[in-house]
C-alpha cells in the first residue's frame, strides 16, 4: 500500500513536472519568434519629435529673410524603419525627416552617437536619412554657407532637436526589431502635382516625352511592413510633390502636404486599431480597412495630457532671460506626448525637381491672368507670379487638401499590397567629387565624347525663384545671358574664370559659389551617394531634387544595369524608387537639355550641364 502511494506520488510529481517544463518549453517557443518565424526579414518602426523653435528663427526653403517662425502650425516628425536579415545578417536603416532635407552635418552627429550607442552596426553605409523638402521648418541646421545666409548662420537649436529626433527614431526602431513582412504596390496619383517648368521638361528629345503620358510622374510606389504577431505596423511611400503648399509668407512651423498626409495615415490606422495589440495578427485580416472621408484635422483636440499642460504653464515665471531647467513634469509631458507612433507612416520625397503642389496653375496676382509660360512673368516681373493651389487663396486647405489626396491612394495602396518583398537586404555608399567628374557621353553623330562637370556655381535664374516662390528685384527664369549689374554684384564675392564659365555654359554664373571659401565652403563638392535593396526594392538615395525627366533616367539606367549584370537576381520586377534629398543636399539636377532652357531648377544644377550624366 505504502509502496503503491508513493509510486502514485512519483508518477504524479513526474507528471506534474512534465506538465511544467512542456508549458515552460511552449511559452518559451511561443516568444522566441526569431526561431518558429518563417517571415524573411526582422522590422522595426519608430518616430520622434523635431519640430524645433518655434520663434524668430528663420524658415528653411524660400531663402527669404523675413520669413521667421512665430507658432506650429502642427509638429514635425522623424520617422525611422529598420529592416535586417535575420541570424545577424545585413540591415538597413531609412530615415524620414519633416524637414526641408537632410545634412551632412547632422548625419555626422547622428552617426557618431549610434556607433556610441551600437558600435559598427549602423554606420554612413547602411543609414539613410532624407527630408519631404517642407519649407515650413525652422533653418539653420546645414554646413555650408549659402543654405544659411538667410538665418544669419549656424541655428543650434534647430541642430539639436533634428539630430536628437533621428536617433529616438532609430533607437526606437531598433528595440521594436521583430520578425515580419513586407509588401510593395504601386500606383499613380492624378491630381498632387503638376510640373511647374513645362517649357524646360518641353526641350527634351520629342522621342523621349512621347514614351510617358505625363509631364510628372504620377506614381507613387508604397512599402507596407507587418509584424508577425501586431499584423501592419507601418508603411514609408515615395512620391514627387513639391512642400510648397505653404507659401513664403507663412509664419508658423508644418509639414506641409506630406507632414499632414502622414499625420492622417497615422490618425487613421489608430482609429483601425492599428497595429493590433492582442493574439497573433493576420495581414489578411486588415485588406480592407475603411476610409472615411476625413480622419484628422491639423490642429489637434485637447487630450489627456491637458491638465499637465496647464499645470506647466502654471509654473512658467518670467526667466529675465536665464534658462529654466527641465521639472518632472515637462519631462513627463514629453514622454506622454503622441510623440512614438506605434504605427509610422511615412510620405518620402522623390524626383520633386519641377513638380509643384499648385496644381490650379500659375497666375498673375494683379490681373488674375496666367503667367508667361517661358519666363513665369508678369509684365516682365516675376514677383507677381504664383502657382495656386487648390484650396487658393488658403494655403492651410491647400496643404490639407494634398496631404488628403497623397493619404488616400497610400491607404488605398496599403490595402491591396500582395506583392511580397524577398531576397537579400544589401546597400552600397561612396563619396564622388561632382566638381571634376570626367563623364563619358554620346554626340550627336553617335560617338562618344568625354566631358567634364564643374565646381558648383548658381545661375542667374536662381535668384528668379520658382512659380511656388517668386524671386525678387528683375531677375527672371530662362535667362540664358544675364546682366552687367548683377554680374558685377556677384563678381565682388568671386568673379568666375574662364574656365568655370565656359565649363558651366549656357549658364551666366551669378555666384561662383563651388570656389567660395570664405569663412569656408559656400556649397557641396563631394557628395554622398547611396543604394539600398530589400528583395526586389532598390532605393536610390540621391542628394539633389532631381526634375521630372532626370529622375526617370537615373531610375532606368539603374534598373538596366541591375537587370544585364545580375545573372538573374533581378528582372523586370526589380522596383527602383529615388529617394531625393538624402544625406545631404546639393541643389537640382536637370537633364542636359532642360538645362539650356535656363529656368530656376536649370541654374540651379551647381556642377554643371552633364551633373545628371554624372549620376548615371
Amino acid at each position: 500500500m505504502e509502496a503503491s502511494s508513493c509510486l502514485r506520488y512519483q508518477v504524479c510529481g513526474f507528471g506534474l513536472s512534465w506538465i511544467w517544463l512542456c508549458l515552460l518549453l511552449l511559452h518559451l517557443l511561443q516568444n522566441c519568434s526569431l526561431v518558429l518565424s518563417d517571415s524573411p526579414y526582422l522590422v522595426g518602426m519608430g518616430s520622434y519629435d523635431i519640430t524645433g523653435p518655434a520663434a524668430d528663427v528663420n524658415m528653411m526653403g524660400y531663402a527669404n529673410a523675413e520669413q521667421v517662425t512665430s507658432g506650429i502650425h502642427f509638429r514635425l516628425k522623424s520617422r525611422a524603419f529598420i529592416v535586417a536579415e535575420p541570424d545577424d545578417g545585413k540591415r538597413v536603416v531609412f530615415v524620414n525627416l519633416d524637414a526641408c532635407m537632410a545634412s551632412q552635418l547632422v548625419n555626422i552627429k547622428v552617426l557618431e552617437r549610434l556607433k556610441a550607442r551600437y558600435g559598427d552596426l549602423y554606420n554612413e553605409n547602411n543609414v539613410a536619412i532624407s527630408g519631404i523638402h517642407t519649407h515650413a521648418g525652422p533653418g539653420g541646421y546645414l554646413q555650408y554657407v549659402v543654405y544659411i545666409i538667410t538665418s544669419l548662420g549656424f541655428v543650434r537649436q534647430s541642430f539639436d532637436v533634428i539630430v536628437d529626433g533621428i536617433e529616438q527614431s532609430i533607437v526606437e526602431a531598433h528595440n521594436n526589431l521583430r520578425p515580419g513582412k513586407i509588401y510593395v504596390n504601386k500606383g499613380d496619383l492624378l491630381d498632387a502635382g503638376v510640373n511647374r517648368s513645362p517649357s524646360g521638361y518641353l526641350n527634351n528629345p520629342a522621342e523621349e516625352r512621347s514614351k510617358y503620358r505625363y509631364n510628372v510622374d504620377k506614381e507613387m510606389t508604397l512599402v507596407k511592413f507587418v509584424d508577425d504577431e501586431f499584423g501592419p505596423v507601418g508603411s514609408f511611400n515615395w512620391f514627387a510633390t513639391h512642400g510648397t503648399s505653404m507659401s513664403r509668407t507663412n509664419s508658423l512651423i508644418s509639414g506641409d502636404n506630406k507632414g499632414a498626409a502622414a499625420r492622417f495615415m497615422e490618425d487613421w490606422a489608430e482609429q483601425n486599431g492599428l497595429p493590433k495589440q492582442t493574439g497573433h495578427a493576420n495581414s489578411d485580416d486588415f485588406g480592407s480597412l475603411h476610409l472615411p472621408r476625413r480622419v484628422s484635422t491639423i490642429i489637434p483636440e485637447p487630450d489627456e495630457i491637458t491638465d499637465d499642460l496647464m499645470q506647466l504653464a502654471s509654473s512658467y515665471k518670467a526667466s529675465g532671460g536665464r534658462i529654466l531647467a527641465s521639472s518632472n513634469i515637462t519631462r513627463r509631458i514629453r514622454n506622454t506626448q503622441k510623440n512614438n507612433a506605434k504605427f509610422v507612416s511615412a510620405f518620402c520625397q522623390s524626383n520633386c525637381g519641377d513638380v509643384s503642389p499648385n496644381v490650379l496653375g500659375a497666375f498673375c496676382i494683379d490681373t488674375n491672368l496666367p503667367c508667361d509660360f517661358n519666363h513665369s512673368t508678369c509684365n516682365g516681373k516675376n514677383e507677381l507670379c504664383y502657382g495656386r493651389g487648390p484650396g487658393y487663396p488658403n494655403e492651410f486647405e491647400s496643404t490639407r487638401i494634398i496631404g488628403n489626396r497623397q493619404f488616400l491612394k497610400a491607404a488605398d495602396l496599403f490595402n491591396s499590397a500582395s506583392e511580397e518583398l524577398q531576397g537579400k537586404v544589401d546597400y552600397r555608399h561612396t563619396y564622388l567629387d561632382f566638381s571634376q567628374l570626367e563623364v563619358s557621353v554620346s554626340t550627336s553623330t553617335g560617338g562618344q565624347q568625354v566631358v567634364k562637370t564643374c565646381p558648383a556655381a548658381m545661375g542667374f535664374s536662381f535668384a528668379a525663384g520658382t512659380t511656388d516662390g517668386p524671386g525678387a528685384f528683375d531677375f527672371k527664369q530662362g535667362d540664358d545671358k544675364g546682366n552687367p549689374f548683377w554680374r558685377l554684384v556677384g563678381g565682388i564675392l568671386k568673379k568666375p574664370g574662364k574656365e568655370q564659365v565656359e565649363c558651366q555654359a549656357p549658364k551666366p554664373i551669378l555666384l561662383d559659389t563651388g570656389e567660395m571659401k570664405e569663412p569656408y565652403d559656400w556649397a557641396p563638392a563631394i557628395l554622398p551617394i547611396q543604394i539600398i535593396r530589400i528583395g526586389q526594392l532598390v532605393i536610390l538615395s540621391v542628394p539633389g531634387e532631381f526634375t521630372t525627366m532626370a529622375g526617370r533616367r537615373l531610375r532606368d539606367a539603374v534598373k538596366n544595369v541591375l537587370i544585364s549584370g545580375s545573372n538573374g537576381e533581378f528582372n523586370s520586377n526589380t522596383h527602383v524608387v529615388l529617394a531625393g534629398l538624402t544625406n545631404t543636399y546639393s541643389q537640382y539636377v536637370t537633364t542636359f537639355e532642360e538645362y539650356q532652357v535656363q529656368r530656376y531648377e536649370g541654374a540651379s544644377t551647381l556642377y554643371g550641364p552633364h551633373t545628371l550624366s554624372a549620376y548615371i
